[in-house]
């Protein structure tokens, strides 16, 4: 654990799933619903300071997940991030992307390309992604 670091002091969103390695989050964007992230447990600000175990271990989670958001949301496209420039403990972000979202077709971190939000039926479908995981990942 690092003191100041916001994944190291807070879980970073809605736990969805966890293991002894990494959790999965739900992020608190009403805007896109389905955003999750994977969150390694312990600090490391670098892919490459994980050992090979850890990295295949995190991977097979980002790809299980990847596959839930897909499976349960339905979307036109799924991002798959690791930035960690403001939060620099590894993490991936997985996305599901809609052609009718705000930034679509650029990055959710980019200037809105339109008003609105998430249609409701996005949320409602997006509730279903703790059971997906369990079963996809065990509980």
């Amino acid at each position: 654990m690092k003191a100041g670091c916001e994944f190291c002091s807070s879980p970073g969103g809605a736990v969805l799933w966890q293991n002894d390695l990494c959790r999965v989050v739900r992020v608190d964007e009403p805007d896109y619903p389905g955003f999750c992230r994977v969150i390694l447990k312990r600090h490391a600000r670098e892919m490459g300071d994980l050992g090979e175990g850890e990295r295949n271990g995190l991977m097979a989670v980002v790809f299980a997940v990847e596959a839930v958001v897909r499976e349960t949301m339905k979307p036109h496209k799924m991002n798959l991030a690791s930035l960690g420039n403001m939060t620099a403990h590894v993490h991936w972000h997985v996305v599901p992307r809609f052609e009718d979202d705000r930034h679509f077709p650029n990055p959710i971190w980019a200037a809105p390309q339109r008003e609105g939000g998430a249609p409701p039926e996005r949320a409602k479908r997006a509730e279903a992604l703790a059971a997906a995981l369990a079963a996809r990942l065990g509980e």
